[in-house]
Parts: C-alpha cells; structure tokens; sequence
C-alpha cells in the first residue's frame, strides 16, 4: 500500500482556504493508502518566536484536525518535534544538498522579498521537509502548486544519497496535484492567506463569521443593477458550498434587480456556518477532553517513533555512525 505523507503548520486558525485547499484532502486520503499525516511544528519556527503562541497553535491545529475528520485509527498522526530523528536525518541530508539547490528555492526567495528576515531556517527549509518525507518512506505527497518544486528537491537529495553510497535506502517520492481545487480566494479577491488578511474562518462565531463575510470585494452595482457572477468574489465562494441547483437559483437572482451583494454576503454566511456545525460541535468534544487529544497525539508518536528509529538506524550504518 502506498505510503501518503501530508503535514500542515500550525499558524493560527484554520480558513477554508486551508480547509478546501489541504485538510479535506488529507481526510479524503486516508482511503486511498497508509495516511501519515503530522503538525509541522519545527517549520513554524521560521515564523512562529512565541513560546506560548506555539504551544497553543500546536494543540489547536491539533483538534481542529481531528474535528474536521482525521481519524487517528486510520492514519498515524503526530507533532513533528516528538519525533527527533527527523533533525538527525535533516543534518545528515544537508551534507548532499549543493548550497546552489537551497539558493533556486521560490519560496525562500518569495518570503524574503516579502520582508521575512532571510536566516537559515527559512534557507533550509526544503531540507527538512526532504527528512520529513524519506525518514518515513513515503511515496505521494498531496501538494499545492507552490510546494511542486521542494518534492523536485527531495528527489535530487534523495538520488545524490542513493548514488554516492550506492544502496536503494530512499524512495522517490511523487507530488500528488489536485488540478480540481483551484486557488480559494480571499475576501479581497487575492488567494485565501493570513499573510493578506483576507481569511474566513472555519470555526469563528457567527458575528466574527459575519465581519469576514461582509468583507468580500465587489464592484459598485446598486440594488437593481443587473450583476455579473462570474467575476463576483461572493459566488466564487459560493460554489464551495452550494450544490448546483442551488448556483442556478443565485444566478437568477444576480440578474434580477432587487438582490444585493449584501443578501448574497448573508446567504453565503448562512452556507458556511451550517457546512462547518457538525465540525464545531465535534470540535467542543475535544476542548472539553484534551486528554483524549494528548493520548490520540502519544499513539501516534509510538508509530512515527518506530518507524524513524529503524530508519535512522540504517542510515546511519551506511554513512558510517555506527
């Protein structure tokens, strides 16, 4: 069975972006192979300083996980940082990294030119995601289009180790690209990010739910002006939410005067907060049971452990650290 391998870091609150871009994903994956699926808390150190911001970033991503339908007994879930053979193999892979491969990094150079201090963690980072795939042998990889590049870098560092020491220990991993899922806009019509603070959140209250609705950039159509869905933000998200009977009946009413953006804002809320309830209600079960989080997270270190444990130790037999 294939082995699949998908991480997220925790930044804060979950948006649909991530939701319809990543998590539902992950969860619709746990069908089609061995799903291992981790937080990615040493990558969030590039942006995260904050010794309790982390902590509680890292137990939130935590349960909302979980609560938006990762099921523990189907996959092997952990936090990246209770496995510590990944900073091993991290070290050891960046000794067959050419410094040339880290400095045609995009995202590297992308952060940076947006104002992100440039420091070796951000630089190396593809490094440590290469680890993060090979120490579990992992063969797809669900990813978004910004990340095809570093699954090209994990396959170079992984084949210059394979032909220096001539042995088969890494697997070639494959980016796996959903073609289907376009980019989730923002509110302001730009990709869904916490960098452009345009997110909707998937588990806000509903007045907070409202203020990011009622956000949504449109043009200066009155009331009973004929509007154009095509171009209109708001029904760009309404098609994350509404069945096709239901994307008829708004067309109608985009050309027909006497409908609003502002109904369609509160007609779009309505479809948010009724789509994620079942996920709250879920959600309210393991903030009032944190116990249950931290034994799900202790099984599913157990699992990772054995797994890099064996690993490294082979590793390291071949490099010469017996």
């Amino acid at each position: 069975m294939n082995r699949i391998l998908s991480g997220i870091q925790p930044s804060g609150s979950i948006h649909i972006g991530n939701y319809f871009g990543m998590i539902d994903k992950m969860v619709k994956s746990m069908n089609d192979g061995e799903l291992f699926a981790f937080i990615a808390s040493y990558h969030a150190m590039t942006s995260v300083k904050n010794k309790e911001l982390l902590e509680k970033n890292i137990f939130n991503t935590a349960i909302d996980f979980l609560s938006l339908g990762l099921e523990p007994n189907k996959c092997t879930f952990w936090i990246q940082h209770h496995v510590k053979e990944v900073l091993e193999l991290y070290w050891i892979l960046s000794n067959h990294t050419p410094l040339s491969l880290c400095q045609r990094g995009h995202s590297y150079k992308d952060k940076t030119s947006k104002g992100i201090m440039a420091n070796h963690g951000l630089f190396s980072y593809p490094i440590l995601m290469a680890a993060d795939i090979l120490l579990y042998d992992a063969i797809k990889i669900p990813i978004g289009k910004d990340q095809i590049q570093h699954i090209e870098m994990t396959r170079d560092i992984a084949k210059s180790f394979n032909e220096y020491y001539k042995t088969d220990i890494f697997k070639l991993p494959v980016g796996v690209l959903d073609e289907s899922v376009h980019t989730i806009i923002g509110t302001n019509g730009a990709k869904m990010s916490k960098s452009y603070n345009n997110t909707i959140d998937v588990f806000s209250s509903k007045k907070l739910l409202k203020k990011q609705v009622m956000k949504i950039t449109t043009d200066s159509k009155g009331l009973n002006d004929i509007k154009d869905y095509t171009t209109c933000n708001i029904y760009s998200l309404c098609k994350l939410f509404m069945n096709e009977d239901e994307l008829e009946q708004l067309q109608i009413r985009y050309q027909t005067a006497g409908n609003g953006y502002g109904h369609f804002k509160l007609d779009l809320m309505d479809k948010i907060y009724e789509y994620f309830t079942p996920y709250r209600q879920k959600r309210a079960e393991y903030l009032s049971n944190p116990k249950i989080v931290q034994e799900i997270l202790e099984s599913g270190r157990k699992k990772a452990s054995l797994i890099a444990s064996l690993k490294i130790e082979s590793i390291r037999s071949i490099v010469g650290l017996d």
